[in-house]
């Protein structure tokens, strides 16, 4: 009996190996995968730790097994990439914004390993696919509260970079904050800088200064210069309500997990290509909302918030879109 078990299993292991060869996407399915992030900042920086936690849920799932790198140098980043990609993961994930030429390099070196990498670009065939946080959305829904919550009728706004991926959010807020208040005015200004939150306070402090009531917090520190002087803030990305109770009155957020499952998945069915996640950051796919208005529940006018729902129900039913506008915003206010 025990010679016909084991042959039983004999046969049914040298089958399952035979399929495994026949069907490699089979076996690739069945096993975790190997994925490393590569972010230029922190961890603990908004952006890139919404790459972060959606990938270490993935890894705490049994999906995959992950590896990060943090405070990467746009010079180091090139060769992290490779070191990365010869060591034997299945998929990478980062950001090419400042190294756009070395990251689609590696990518076209490195053809069986699978990219996904914030980008401004377009996907590369066979391997290099882009995403973008595209919350324009939620940030147009945290500018019509913004535009009911400010008494002075002036919104002091502080972003890093004045490129598309944060122009597009200032001014779909800015848009937001004007149907609510077609009154209120803005301050700009940029700290040139993805994580330097004292020099975003300061910035933060020079438009409370002017009269600014409401922060719009594109970067970390803002939240906190609003809070020592008892203005409010609108947060980006991240909810950050829960530091700031009596300060952040609402958050945009980005949620990665739509785009990180994708991908890998994607990876282990041998099915990965060069696309464009950015749609995956949409609120039709659940990669981005409006943070619950929580400690400001009470706070926000009855009729600004049911104009707000009303409009989010829109923009989730198709009727409503937010335009996409990549066209640095200037100050309007005097």
């Amino acid at each position: 009996m025990s010679l016909k078990i084991s042959r039983r299993h004999t046969v049914a292991l040298a089958a399952l190996a035979c399929a495994s060869v026949l069907t490699p996407g089979l076996a690739l399915a069945q096993a975790k995968i190997k994925v490393a992030g590569i972010y230029t900042v922190p961890f603990e920086q908004q952006w890139a730790g919404r790459l972060h936690t959606a990938l270490k849920a993935a890894e705490a799932r049994g999906e995959i097994e992950y590896k990060a790198s943090e405070n990467v140098s746009n010079a180091d980043y090139e060769r992290v990439m490779r070191e990365y990609a010869t060591a034997g993961n299945t998929l990478i994930v980062g950001e090419a914004f400042a190294v756009e030429a070395a990251a689609r390099k590696v990518a076209k070196d490195f053809p069986k390993v699978s990219f996904l990498m914030g980008s401004s670009g377009k996907p590369a065939a066979p391997n290099f696919s882009v995403f973008d946080n595209y919350i324009q959305e939620p940030a147009y829904l945290s500018g019509m509260v913004a535009g009911g919550m400010t008494k002075t009728n002036k919104i002091g706004m502080v972003g890093g970079f004045p490129i598309p991926e944060v122009n597009r959010l200032m001014n779909a807020f800015m848009a937001g904050a004007k149907e609510t208040n077609p009154k209120v005015e803005f301050s700009v200004s940029f700290i040139n800088s993805w994580f330097d939150p004292p020099k975003a306070k300061e910035a933060a402090f020079a438009m409370i200064d002017k009269g600014a009531d409401v922060m719009y917090a594109e970067r970390f520190g803002v939240s906190d210069a609003a809070k020592e002087k008892g203005k409010l803030a609108i947060g980006n990305v991240i909810n950050t309500q829960a530091q700031y109770p009596d300060t952040v009155v609402s958050s945009a957020l980005w949620h990665f997990e739509p785009s990180a499952d994708r991908a890998i998945k994607m990876v282990k069915e041998g099915k990965f290509t060069a696309e464009d996640y950015g749609q995956y950051s949409m609120m039709k796919y659940k990669g981005s909302s409006l943070a619950p208005l929580g400690t400001f529940e009470k706070k926000v006018p009855a009729d600004v918030v049911a104009k707000m729902r009303a409009k989010e129900k829109a923009i989730l039913d198709g009727k409503f879109t937010v335009v996409v506008n990549d066209n640095q915003p200037k100050s309007t206010a005097k």
